[in-house]
């Protein structure tokens, strides 16, 4: 049977809602669809803002055949089966969810066909596509940045679902959803089928329900990788290694828990152990090379051991203390002795003048000399 999300999904661009941005009046995808421009882009934004929806009105409009594969299931033979069938249409597009997910073989192969227009590339992703997509392939392609849907669409999108709820219940689904059109229509489809009557509590016995409760890209994926990241800055190896087990199980992301691993260890660690960053740094690489379920012996050693490590945060805290600042004062005049006298004229206007290697004279600004951003609380 099919679902309700997909059995509602918008067929042409004036049914679509949200994504202004884009698919406005004079607006990047607008325009390509109304030229019939054809070319490869990736969009990158949170769960059910419509990227797959997008892709297809978008493939539509152009006559192309399009071919949905997701990288999580897919490989080579699905790519070469897809150049070498024979189309009436003229183009070819292929959308690849979770893009994301293609490892940089995978991602090498595919780059050819992109290269030479025999696939027009779509891709999908919710992770920053500057870490997960190669250079070579990102180049060719454009990013549209997708944003989280506002409360006002999702309540548009609920209202074509036809379902009767009071306002209540749809305002507490509308903060549950959190920007997700997908998870809120799931959601009501669900409701209604079990309970036939869509409240607050019927709501939440199915938000509760074994089938609903982990979804990578909705509410509990946000609160799990907080325990994680909370258990290890309070050095409790046991729960981060419970909430890290969690997620593996549910089949997370293993790099996206390894890239967290990466800001905590500067971010909660700081100058207390240096090596902190090194050891995270080669979890991730070791991630990378191996994935899962080998992977996960790198992962609970990385835990355990950042776990372990005595916590220092004022690098960090005075970095965001010295961005205040920059914000507020904006281009503060450079002291003179550190400038670049890069000219002779800057020189004559005394560039550089008195600069010594290892002065203690204060080299901030003269608004803010007496600003102090870190603290060395090693000392």
């Amino acid at each position: 049977m099919e679902p309700l999300a997909s059995k509602i999904r918008p067929k042409k661009l004036k049914e679509f809602i949200g994504q202004e941005h884009l698919i406005g009046d004079q607006k990047p995808l607008n325009i390509a669809i109304q030229k019939k421009h054809l070319f490869s882009f990736v969009f990158w934004g949170p769960p059910g803002v419509g990227k797959t929806t997008l892709a297809k009105i978008y493939a539509n409009a152009l006559d192309a055949r399009i071919y949905e594969l997701s990288a999580v299931s897919a490989g080579k033979n699905d790519i070469r089966k897809i150049i070498s069938e024979d189309t009436e249409r003229k183009f070819k597009i292929l959308f690849l969810d979770e893009i994301h997910r293609f490892n940089k073989v995978q991602q090498d192969f595919l780059l050819p066909f992109v290269e030479t227009g025999e696939i027009t590339l779509i891709g999908a992703t919710t992770e920053n596509p500057s870490f997960e997509i190669i250079p070579a392939l990102l180049s060719r392609c454009r990013i549209f940045v997708m944003n989280e849907l506002s409360d006002k669409e999702m309540d548009k999108i609920i209202k074509r679902t036809k379902f009767k709820l009071g306002k209540k219940a749809k305002d507490w689904l509308i903060a549950m959803a959190n920007g997700d059109a997908r998870q809120a229509i799931t959601m009501l489809e669900n409701t209604n089928n079990l309970y036939g009557e869509i409240t607050i509590e019927t709501l939440k016995n199915v938000l509760q329900s074994k089938t609903m409760r982990y979804d990578k890209k909705g509410e509990e994926h946000y609160n799990i990788i907080s325990a994680f990241i909370k258990s290890m800055r309070a050095s409790q190896p046991d729960a981060a290694l419970y909430y890290l087990a969690r997620m593996i199980v549910s089949g997370e992301d293993p790099k996206f828990i390894a890239r967290r691993m990466v800001i905590f260890a500067s971010e909660d660690i700081g100058l207390a152990q240096p090596t902190a960053l090194v050891v995270a740094n080669e979890t991730f690489r070791a991630v990378e090379t191996i994935g899962l379920p080998e992977c996960g012996i790198n992962l609970s050693t990385g835990t355990v051991y950042l776990s372990l490590c005595k916590k220092d945060r004022s690098a960090y805290e005075g970095y965001l203390d010295a961005i205040k600042d920059a914000e507020q004062y904006g281009n503060l005049p450079i002291p003179l002795e550190i400038r670049n006298a890069s000219t002779k004229l800057m020189e004559k206007l005394g560039y550089g003048k008195g600069y010594e290697k290892y002065s203690k004279e204060n080299l901030l600004p003269e608004k803010l000399k007496n600003k102090k951003y870190f603290s060395d609380k090693n000392k």
